[in-house]
């Protein structure tokens, strides 16, 4: 056994634990946090392949990005576990029969692929007949050339998804406070600070009342 055939046994030990332990943490946090780590063994395997360009999109997109996104998500929501385990065995048959139809499937597409010997020939033709090329500007090349259409349709459909998250954020609340920044930029000194006069008093020593004129506390003469 090689070294690559070693590096590829121990990626694929570790993404098998990885994505077990995904499914059965009790921990949201901890499931974040093995879902990052079989990121991480997939894009060893992407290396092993060959594939640079998958694996660094697979590290910088879903690692640098989308797991750092979820993980604070989860911490910041504060879910409470016991209400979402229930009703987990009213739906365990359902779960395990999908679960077990997907394994069927993906076993029959490995069997079906490793039995089939023709891939490498045609890779090894086409490599000798083209120009040495990385496998990123021949991926670029492709997609912005045949696949142009589907390239353009994806980005207007992430752009609408990113104005809808904002307006969603931005939409008026009762209980939100919002700020305008105009008004802050726009605010005065004299709008806030008000200047009183006041008599000088000494510390602990109580401020006089005002006299009252004896003639107040006099009755008044009722004319008749």
């Amino acid at each position: 056994m090689d070294v690559k055939t070693g590096f590829f046994y121990l990626f694929s030990v570790v993404l098998l634990f990885a994505s077990f332990r995904v499914v059965t943490a009790r921990n949201p946090v901890h499931a974040v946090l093995f879902l990052m780590l079989a990121f991480s063994q997939a894009s060893g395997l992407w290396l092993l392949l060959q594939a640079e360009f998958l694996a660094m999109v697979l590290v910088l997109v879903y690692l640098g990005a989308v797991m750092v996104l979820f993980l604070f998500v989860v911490m910041m929501l504060d879910l409470n576990l016991d209400t979402l385990r229930q009703g987990f065995w009213k739906h365990f048959p359902l779960a395990a029969s999908l679960g077990a139809l997907i394994a069927l499937e993906m076993a029959a597409v490995l069997m079906s692929g490793f039995r089939t010997s023709e891939a490498p020939k045609v890779a090894a033709a086409v490599g000798q007949i083209g120009p040495q090329i990385s496998n990123s500007k021949a991926l670029g090349i492709l997609l912005y050339t045949e696949y142009l259409m589907p390239i353009q349709v994806a980005a207007a459909i992430l752009l609408v998804a990113m104005i809808a998250a904002i307006a969603l954020t931005l939409r008026q609340r009762k209980d939100s406070k919002a700020i305008s920044a105009s008004e802050q930029v726009h605010v005065r000194a004299s709008d806030r600070l008000v200047v009183m006069k006041m008599d000088a008093v000494k510390v602990g020593e109580a401020p006089k009342a005002p006299e009252v004129p004896a003639d107040a506390d006099a009755p008044k003469e009722t004319k008749q």
